[in-house]
């Protein structure tokens, strides 16, 4: 029987040691602490989630959702949150060996533990996620509050901003705000993120998609008041993370794990969005493993290495841009059709797609956005073929 050990019992090392049992893999998971519980907010595109997750996973999900870009736009893709708990109940680890520590050190088929005990296995795959305090390396931030509204009435923190004109009248709880771009400065742009958490909960959220630095948290929290917020008496949901730890992910020595999840470059570094990714990569991972197949060369082909490089792409482009030009960029963006939405955001299968997608902006913008586009993008690629260069020493 072939042997997977997984590395670090998060969303994705938790999904790939559960798809592994599923595939008849012996599987061993090690993590200093598996059982702890699942907090954070996870939102995904209804059409991202497997097929094999049950709908028990969703807290609260809308067959569309909205932009204001700054004009209102009611987009036809399903939005859902998912319920961390049920989530995690559902990657079952039910015949998995799970090992309660730190690890010393990983190579491709050993884990050596702080107490000298070596495990070994066909494949290790490090999915312990990664933090990195880097400067130059993006970021994004945000700092939320959890509001409880009543079903059918307008929710507190609109109410609370009635008499503003640029506020909606009145804001379903399970209704899907993606990105409203009404409020955002120009030198220091963020967005306000509004969706439904299920059983009467809403989470209001000021975010700094990418920024070289990122707006701070007490800056995005002191927006974000403007929305009703209380921070005396609702503590904030605070998120700040790198938009990518290697340039070139899929690079890796000989000796070395293959990584997996945010960590491993599964995060789509133009938005921050990993974990449905992580979990559709699990399954083909784990069928990889389980018929014998390389799991490297299956979660990094072509295409996908190819789909990374213009994602970086598109980074760049929203770090050269300044309010009023991220809102006319995704003003022309969600104005193509779902599907070329979808090829950019989620798939990594696809090069044409999201070329296509990112043809289609530019066109879409006006001379000065493209120029900065070009400007933008011609220096990107420039940083990532010199990273790449380095990986390859």
């Amino acid at each position: 029987m072939t042997a997977l050990l997984v590395v670090g019992a998060g969303p994705a090392g938790r999904a790939l040691a559960h798809r592994g049992l599923r595939h008849g893999l012996q599987v061993t998971i090690v993590d200093p602490d598996p059982d702890r519980i699942w907090t954070a907010t996870i939102g995904m595109f209804v059409d991202d989630l497997p097929p094999w997750l049950p709908t028990e996973v969703i807290a609260c999900s809308a067959p569309e959702f909205v932009v204001y870009t700054p004009a209102r736009r009611q987009i036809g893709r399903g939005y859902c949150v998912l319920a961390p708990a049920e989530l995690q109940r559902a990657l079952s680890l039910t015949g998995a060996t799970v090992v309660r520590s730190h690890v010393e050190e990983l190579t491709s088929h050993t884990v050596r533990l702080p107490d000298g005990r070596l495990l070994a296995a066909d494949h290790v795959v490090d999915a312990r996620g990664g933090y990195r305090v880097d400067t130059r390396i993006p970021r994004q931030r945000a700092s939320g509050t959890v509001f409880a509204v009543r079903a059918g009435a307008a929710p507190a923190v609109t109410a609370a901003l009635s008499s503003d004109r640029r506020t909606p009248e009145s804001e379903p709880p399970e209704q899907m705000v993606l990105m409203d771009w009404r409020d955002t400065t120009e030198d220091d742009p963020s967005f306000s993120y509004r969706v439904g958490l299920g059983g009467g909960r809403r989470l209001v959220e000021e975010t700094c998609l990418a920024g070289r630095p990122a707006t701070s948290l007490a800056e995005l929290a002191r927006r974000n008041r403007r929305w009703g917020a209380d921070p005396g008496l609702q503590p904030p949901e605070e998120v700040d993370f790198p938009l990518y730890l290697d340039a070139a992910p899929w690079r890796r020595s000989g000796t070395a794990p293959l990584r997996f999840g945010a960590a491993g470059g599964l995060m789509h570094p133009a938005t921050g969005y990993s974990i449905a990714t992580a979990l559709q990569s699990a399954e083909h991972l784990a069928a990889a493993i389980a018929g014998g197949a390389d799991p490297h060369r299956v979660l990094w082909s072509a295409s996908a290495r190819w789909t990374h490089r213009l994602r970086m792409l598109g980074l760049a482009v929203l770090l050269g841009f300044g309010g009023r030009e991220l809102s006319r960029f995704f003003d022309v963006f969600f104005s193509l059709p779902v599907g070329r939405q979808r090829a950019y955001l989620s798939r990594r299968d696809r090069v044409s797609g999201i070329a296509g997608a990112m043809w289609s902006v530019f066109w879409g913008l006006d001379r000065r956005g493209r120029l900065r586009l070009i400007g933008a993008s011609t220096a990107a690629a420039g940083r990532q073929l010199a990273a790449e260069r380095r990986a390859r020493r």
